[in-house]
C-alpha cells in the first residue's frame, strides 16, 4: 500500500503496529496502489467496505476514497494519516464492484483510481472549493497595500469568507490571483478548502397550519380574527379546501405544496408571508425524488407473444439452464423487445435484479416509455444526459431498493447491483459499447459477461446483426444461439436497391449529392404523407476544405485530423477533441482565396433538403442538434406525431427505432463505410446499412432502400439486398482466419507519446517492438512502421502509434497480431479441403474469445 504522502516526495518516520485499525483506500488519482489511513477511533465501529470517506491527500488535497479493506496491520515504511471523515452510513458500493473495478484496471492496463474516477458519479465525489478569509488579528494599516487589496481586506472584515470569485467582484479587478498572493505574502489573509457535498437532494417547500390552530374552536377563533384581513383570510380558506382537517386534522402533517398556493390569483404573496411571521401556518421542506413516480404496472401493458416469439422465449430459458450466455439473432421488427420484457418480469418476480444496457441515449426515449408501462416506478435509468444530481439518486435507488431494474447505457454497468439475475445487452454489436477515453478503454458487452460471470447472472445478447466474435462463439456452442427470422405481426421486410451514382453521373441526373431516383421516391412519399429518414454516417456541413489550387486542408493542431465545417455556426470543428476555428479566408500553404468545401455531412443534406423540398418539414439529428438533456425525446416525438415529414441523421436514427410512417430510408455514401481502413468494414457497414433499413416499412406494408453507390458490384452490397447475414459473416469469417484477426487473435494497441519531440515516440516505439519480439516472436505485420499523414490519410487500427500533440510528427505501426495455439490457419485448412461441412469444425478448439482490449 502507498503512503499518501508520496505524490509529494513526503515520507514520515515509521511507527510501531498497535490496535488501531487502519483502512486501505481507493483513490481517483492515476497510481498504481492503494493508500493506508488510520481509522478514527470514532469511526472505526461504523466504517465498512464499499463506503464512501474523506481523505487527506498529499499537503493540502483532500479527496472523496472508498474503503477497500479494513485491517489492524499497520504500515512499516511511514506513519499513517487518519481519515477526515465516514461518509455513508452503509456502503455505497458492493464487494463486486470492488472486485470489478481491480480486475479492470489490471486487465485494461490502467490504475484502479481511474476506474473508480469514471465509474462514480460526479455527485458522490466530495469537491473542494477554494476560499479565503482574514487572519485573526491582522493588522493592516501599517502595511503597504494598494486600492484594490484595500477593497478585498474591506470586504473580508465584513464577511467571514469569500471564494476567488466573490474576491475578484470585491476588488473590482480581473487578476485577483495577483492580489491574494500579494496578501497572502504580507500574512494578512489565509487560504483554505471548503469542502462541498456534490449531490443535492432535491427539496419542495410545504405550508402547513401550526400545531395550535387544529382544533375546530381554534380554527373559527382564527377565521373571526382575519375578516378584517380579507387576503389573509383567502389563504387560509384555500389551505382548508386542499387540507381538510376538520374531517382528519392528521392531514395536516403533510401540508400542503407551497407552490399551490402562490399560483393562485387570489392568494398575496405578502398575505402568506404575514401568516407565516405570525406562526399561524409554518413552512418546512421534504426531500422528494427527482423522478416521476407512476401508476403501477398493470396486466394489460405486457405484450402479447407471437408463436415465433414464445417459441424464441422458450429456447431462451431452456438455454439459460445450461449456458450462461445466450444469443437472440432477431432480424429487425421481430420484436426482441416484447421478449425481454417477458424474461424481465420472470426475474423480477423471481426476486433478482435486471440490468437492460443499451448502445445509444436516443434508443432510450422509446424503449423506456414502452418499459415504463409495464414496470412503472421499479424501473431506473441511467445515462449520461442525467444530472449529476439524477445519477445519484438512480444509484442509490439500488442501493435502497427502490430499484431492481435499471435500463442505461455504457456506463450503468458500475451500478452497485448485487443481486442481477439477468443482463440484456440489446444492440450487442454497437461500437458505442466501447468506450474510447478516457481510461480505462473496457467494453461493455464484455464486461457485463464478467459481472455475471461474478454473481451467476445469465446474459442475454440481442441483435440483428451480430458482432462477428460473438456469433462465432454461438456457432462453436459456447453462447446458446436463438434465431427469430420473422418480423412481428407478419411485417413484411423492406425492398432494397442500389442506384448506381456512376452511371447517373454520367447520365448528369444527379443534384449536387442526390441522385434522380432518390429525389424521385421522397417526392412521391411526401405526396402520399409517409416519412422519410436520410442517414449519413457523418455530422457537419462538410467533411473538410480544401484550396481549388494546392489542395491544403485545414487541419486539427492537437490532432493531425481534417477539420469538419459546419454551416449553422461557421465554424470548422475536430470532432476529435473539439478544436474549432473560423474558415479561413486563404489557403494556409500558398496563399490563394480559392477556398470550397468537399463532402456532404448532414448539415449539408439538410440544407439541399430545403431547397429541392421548400414545402416539407425537415429536421437533423446528430450529436450537434441533441446536445441538451431533452433533445433526443423532443426530436422523436416530433417524428412519431408526424410533425416531421423527413428525417436526416447519424447512426443515432439506425437503432431500434420504431415507426409507423416510414416507407422510405435512404443511405448516401455507402462507398465511404465499405472503404474505411478497418479489418471489421465490411461487417460495420452490412450492420449500419441493414439497422438503418430495418427503419423502413412496419406492420402490413413493405418500405422502400435506396443505397447510393458507384460500385454496386462490391460483395458486401449482395449480401445486404439479399439480407443475407450469415453469408455475411461465412466470408467474414474466412477473411479474419486467414489474416489472423478476432477471434483468431487479440488485438492490443500501445501508443507512445512525446509533448515536443517527435523522434523520441518513434525510438520508444521501435524498442518497446523489439522486447515484444523476442518475449513472443515474429508475427505477421509484427512492428513498427513510418506512415506519413497525407491530405485525406485515414488512420487504421495500429498497435504502436506515437505522435507530438505540438503536430510535429506522428509515427505509427501495423497491429502486432499473435495467433492462438490452434489459430486461423488450420481453420481455414478445414474450410478448404471440405468447404460443404459444419463451418464449426476442430480448428479453432482453443481460440482465443473477445477481442476487448480492441
Amino acid at each position: 500500500m502507498q503512503n499518501p504522502e508520496s505524490p509529494e516526495n513526503t515520507f514520515l518516520a515509521p511507527i510501531e503496529a498497535s490496535d488501531d485499525f487502519f483502512a486501505d483506500v481507493m483513490l481517483p488519482v492515476p497510481l498504481a496502489s492503494l493508500f493506508t489511513y488510520r481509522l478514527p477511533a470514532q469511526v472505526a465501529p461504523l466504517a465498512r467496505e464499499g463506503a464512501r470517506v474523506i481523505a487527506p491527500f498529499g499537503k493540502r488535497k483532500v479527496l472523496t476514497g472508498i474503503i477497500v479493506r479494513i485491517h489492524q496491520k499497520a504500515p512499516e515504511k511511514y506513519a499513517t494519516k487518519e481519515l477526515l471523515e465516514l461518509l455513508d452510513e452503509y456502503p455505497l458500493l458492493t464487494r463486486f464492484q470492488l472486485r470489478l473495478f481491480q480486475w479492470m484496471a489490471e486487465y485494461y492496463m490502467c490504475y484502479v483510481g481511474e476506474v473508480m474516477n469514471v465509474a462514480l458519479p460526479a455527485g458522490l465525489k466530495i469537491s473542494s472549493e477554494s476560499r479565503i478569509q482574514l487572519r485573526p488579528g491582522a493588522d493592516w494599516e501599517n502595511k503597504e497595500i494598494n486600492d484594490r487589496e484595500l477593497r478585498l481586506l474591506s470586504a473580508l472584515s465584513e464577511k467571514e469568507s469569500l471564494t476567488y470569485t466573490e474576491a475578484a467582484e470585491a476588488s473590482q479587478t480581473p487578476q485577483i490571483y495577483q492580489v491574494i498572493q500579494s496578501l497572502a505574502k504580507k500574512e494578512l489573509i489565509i487560504l483554505f478548502e471548503e469542502l462541498k457535498e456534490r449531490y443535492q437532494p432535491k427539496t419542495l417547500k410545504k405550508i402547513r397550519l401550526s400545531s395550535a390552530h387544529l382544533t375546530k374552536g381554534e380554527l373559527e377563533k382564527l377565521s373571526q380574527k382575519l375578516e378584517k384581513q380579507p387576503k389573509q383570510l383567502d389563504v387560509l380558506l384555500l389551505y382548508l379546501r386542499h387540507v381538510p382537517v376538520f374531517r382528519d386534522w392528521t392531514r395536516n402533517e403533510a401540508g400542503l405544496e407551497k407552490s399551490v398556493l402562490l399560483k393562485t390569483e387570489s392568494v398575496s404573496d405578502s398575505a402568506l408571508k404575514t401568516l407565516l411571521k405570525n406562526e399561524v401556518f409554518e413552512e418546512f421542506e421534504v426531500i422528494v425524488s427527482r423522478f416521476e413516480e407512476y401508476l403501477p404496472p398493470e396486466e394489460d401493458h405486457v405484450p402479447l407473444l407471437s408463436a415465433a416469439q414464445s417459441q424464441a422465449s422458450e429456447a431462451i430459458l431452456h438455454f439459460f439452464q445450461e449456458k450462461e450466455v445466450v444469443l437472440l439473432h432477431g432480424i429487425t421488427g421481430s420484436g426482441k423487445t416484447e421478449i425481454y420484457i417477458h424474461l424481465i418480469r420472470k426475474v423480477l418476480h423471481s426476486g433478482s435484479q435486471v440490468l437492460f444496457l443499451l448502445p445509444e441515449i436516443a434508443l432510450t426515449t422509446q424503449i423506456v416509455s414502452r418499459l415504463r408501462r409495464v414496470f412503472g416506478s421499479q424501473m431506473g435509468v441511467y445515462h449520461s444526459k442525467f444530472s449529476d444530481n439524477e445519477r445519484v439518486e438512480t444509484w442509490q435507488g439500488i442501493v435502497s431498493g427502490r430499484f431492481n431494474f435499471v435500463v442505461g447505457v455504457r456506463s450503468a454497468i458500475f451500478l452497485p447491483f448485487d443481486n442481477l439475475g439477468l443482463i440484456i445487452v440489446d444492440e450487442e454489436h454497437e461500437a458505442s459499447y466501447k468506450q474510447h477515453e478516457p481510461a480505462p478503454r473496457y467494453h461493455a458487452r464484455d464486461m457485463a459477461l464478467l459481472i455475471a460471470q461474478m454473481q451467476h447472472a445469465k446474459v442475454l445478447l440481442g441483435s440483428a446483426t451480430p458482432s462477428t466474435e460473438t456469433y462465432h462463439h454461438a456457432q462453436q456452442g459456447r453462447y446458446g444461439l436463438v434465431p427469430l427470422k420473422e418480423r412481428y405481426g407478419n411485417a413484411q421486410l423492406p425492398q432494397i436497391q442500389l442506384i448506381d451514382l456512376k452511371a447517373e453521373r454520367k447520365a448528369k441526373t444527379v443534384k449536387g449529392y442526390f441522385s434522380s431516383q432518390l429525389l424521385r421516391e421522397i417526392q412521391t412519399r411526401l405526396e402520399q404523407q409517409e416519412q422519410v429518414i436520410l442517414f449519413q454516417n457523418r455530422r457537419g456541413y462538410s467533411p473538410y476544405m480544401t484550396c481549388r489550387e494546392c489542395n491544403w486542408v485545414p487541419k486539427c493542431q492537437n490532432c493531425d485530423v481534417s477539420l469538419t465545417y459546419h454551416m449553422y455556426s461557421n465554424e470548422l470543428r475536430c470532432h476529435y477533441c473539439g478544436h474549432h476555428i473560423a474558415p479561413p479566408r486563404q489557403c494556409g500553404s500558398c496563399g490563394a482565396t480559392r477556398i470550397e468545401t468537399v463532402g456532404l455531412g448532414t448539415e449539408k443534406i439538410e440544407d439541399d433538403l430545403k431547397i429541392y423540398f421548400p414545402e416539407a418539414r425537415i429536421q437533423r439529428m446528430d450529436l450537434d442538434t441533441t446536445r441538451t438533456k431533452n433533445s433526443y425525446q423532443r426530436i422523436l416525438q416530433d417524428f412519431e406525431n408526424r410533425q416531421i415529414d423527413i428525417l436526416v441523421g447519424t447512426q443515432m436514427i439506425s437503432k431500434g427505432l420504431d415507426f409507423d410512417h416510414v416507407s422510405l430510408v435512404g443511405i448516401f455514401d455507402a462507398d465511404r463505410l465499405l472503404n474505411f481502413p478497418d479489418f471489421r468494414a465490411n461487417e460495420r457497414a452490412f450492420q449500419i446499412m441493414m439497422q438503418v433499413s430495418g427503419r423502413a416499412g412496419r406492420k402490413d406494408k413493405a418500405g422502400t432502400v435506396l443505397i447510393q453507390t458507384s460500385d454496386p458490384q462490391q460483395e458486401i452490397l449482395k449480401k445486404i439486398l439479399a439480407h443475407d447475414y450469415e453469408g455475411m459473416y461465412w466470408h467474414e469469417i474466412e477473411d479474419r482466419a486467414y489474416f489472423f484477426y478476432p477471434p483468431f487473435t487479440r488485438l492490443i494497441r500501445l501508443i507512445t507519446k512525446h509533448e515536443e519531440d517527435a523522434q523520441r515516440p518513434r525510438q520508444a516505439a521501435q524498442t518497446l517492438a523489439r522486447a515484444l519480439t523476442e518475449k513472443i516472436g515474429q508475427s505477421p505485420g509484427t512492428g513498427p512502421r513510418t506512415r506519413p499523414h497525407s491530405s485525406g490519410a485515414q488512420p487504421v487500427s495500429l498497435p504502436l502509434a506515437a505522435q507530438s500533440r505540438a503536430g510535429k510528427g506522428r509515427f505509427e505501426g501495423r497491429e502486432a497480431i499473435y495467433p492462438g495455439k490452434s489459430g486461423g490457419t488450420d481453420y481455414l485448412a478445414g474450410l478448404q479441403k471440405n468447404p460443404n461441412r459444419d463451418r464449426c469444425g476442430p480448428g479453432l478448439k482453443g481460440s482465443i474469445s473477445h477481442s476487448v482490449r480492441q
